[in-house]
């Protein structure tokens, strides 16, 4: 078997974990323990084959569905909405409505990736 077979075989085996991780609810670690996968190298083909698919990343993973939902709830004591936040995983985060953006960001990393 030529370097070049090889390659493509590693290169579809990769692309075969990444989509099943992609469409499992397991996070990377969860998923990478059950298959005893090297977690690094899981991520180091993930942004190989994102970057490869000519595109720096795929559309469908930059936007999530949004359901906004009249609630009877009232305002916490302190006046301020909170915003839940439903993750991949089943998991929740709830936030306030002065949230930072970029810290919420790396913590559903975060905990999507526990």
């Amino acid at each position: 078997m030529t370097q070049q077979e090889r390659s493509r075989k590693a290169r579809a085996k990769w692309q075969r974990l990444v989509s099943e991780q992609r469409q499992s609810a397991q996070s990377v670690a969860a998923f990478c323990r059950e298959r005893r996968l090297c977690v690094p190298h899981f991520y180091w083909w993930k942004k190989r084959l994102g970057e490869s698919s000519g595109a720096k990343s795929d559309c469908a993973s930059r936007f999530v569905e949004v359901k906004v939902a009249t609630a009877a709830a009232e305002p916490s004591a302190s006046g301020s909405a909170q915003i839940e936040i439903r993750l991949r995983n089943g998991r929740s985060l709830v936030v306030g409505r002065e949230f930072d953006a970029e810290q919420v960001r790396v913590l559903v990393g975060v905990v999507e990736a526990a």
